[in-house]
């Protein structure tokens, strides 16, 4: 797997894990302050904070991963190998 990730910008990978982690986790902290009757106002920006800032954290940790994954020499074909078109 970590093959098809060389050479690729993995900021939108991990801000898209980062996002799907906010919305899970927020809906479930939303529902808990629901029941302790907190007010809708409050839930939503928590939720809404929750996940824009996850889904920030995944862009910048994926952004720093990419450096570390270079993109791979390339290998040619068969067909290049052995001379055939």
């Amino acid at each position: 797997m970590m093959k098809r990730l060389r050479g690729r910008n993995l900021a939108h990978p991990g801000c898209l894990i980062g996002v799907t982690a906010g919305l899970s986790l927020g809906i479930i902290f939303a529902g808990v302050l629901a029941l302790q009757n907190v007010a809708l106002n409050s839930v939503l920006l928590i939720w809404l904070g929750l996940t824009v800032g996850l889904g920030a954290i995944g862009w910048i940790t994926g952004a720093r991963l990419t450096s570390r994954f270079p993109a791979g020499e390339e290998v040619a074909s068969l067909g290049e190998k052995t001379g055939e078109s």
